[in-house]
């Protein structure tokens, strides 16, 4: 079977492969400023909707489940790494966001957040799609290096699901930025190539991800946690909010129901 001969490559390899998936779909959604100059606020918000979805889901299916399951195996309390490592998950993202100037899209240049600097609007936006993108690229580098402790195909199914979940969410998140910074008069050129350079920080977190979980693997548990508590503190903080924005907040809520059972179907199916 195809993914059985997957598990004779180099965990980091695979986290790598899997990553630059990732931001190849950022890029493609990037890419859709060279079609459209405008998107209609109802379908972004349906689009942040479904990738809030996609996150939600793959926080447990692919990360919180799996280090329960590994700290029952290891004879540890398994509430113990998943609730350390999910709070801490989310400690690190709320200073990262403290201090990383950016601005969420929709919101004026004064309402950007972090250190106070003079940075351009479009880079603040960038930078806030790109803060979202590190716990991305770490869990699924992190559920990659899982596999040198445990090479099981089933186990790679799931981060092969997890890393195709990312990515189908990563191609609106893409869109969203590229196409308002085209509305804001940057050339389509200019817009696609900021759009995609969101997605550059995942490889970078996978393969860091994947590297430490080789490195230290009693830690793996907690890695996995961590991840999970990282992504679901930028679903609370960004993508909800965002996509809850303006009049049409039903679809917003149907894209992260569809979003939800996306993720959650490629994560048991090829689990």
């Amino acid at each position: 079977m195809w993914i059985e001969k997957l598990l004779d490559y180099n965990p980091i390899l695979l986290a790598l492969g899997a990553t630059l998936f990732t931001w190849f779909l950022t890029a493609l959604g990037a890419g859709m400023v060279f079609f459209f100059k405008t998107i209609r606020k109802k379908i972004l918000n349906s689009m942040l909707g479904f990738a809030s979805g996609v996150m939600i889901a793959a926080s447990f299916w692919s990360l919180l489940n799996p280090a329960i399951k590994m700290a029952e195996e290891s004879g540890t309390t398994p509430w113990v790494p998943a609730v350390v490592g999910f709070l801490a998950g989310g400690a690190f993202l709320l200073a990262v966001d403290k201090i990383l100037p950016h601005l969420h899209l929709g919101l004026p240049r004064e309402k950007a957040e972090g250190i106070e600097t003079s940075w351009k609007r479009s880079v603040l936006l960038v930078l806030a799609i790109t803060l979202h993108n590190i716990p991305e690229g770490l869990a699924v580098g992190v559920a990659f290096g899982a596999l040198a402790n445990n090479p099981d195909a089933g186990m790679l199914a799931g981060a092969i699901a997890l890393a195709i979940g990312i990515g189908l969410q990563n191609f609106p998140e893409g869109a969203a930025v590229s196409i308002p910074l085209r509305r804001e008069g940057f050339s389509r050129l200019k817009a696609f190539n900021y759009g995609q350079m969101s997605g550059v920080v995942e490889p970078i977190a996978g393969v860091l991800g994947a590297y430490l979980v080789l490195s230290i693997e009693p830690l793996l548990p907690y890695a996995l946690s961590f991840a999970a508590g990282a992504m679901i503190f930028v679903v609370v903080e960004e993508l909800i909010p965002e996509s809850q924005s303006g009049n049409e907040t039903d679809l917003s809520t149907v894209g992260a129901i569809i979003g939800f059972a996306t993720m959650m179907l490629l994560d048991v199916a090829l689990g």
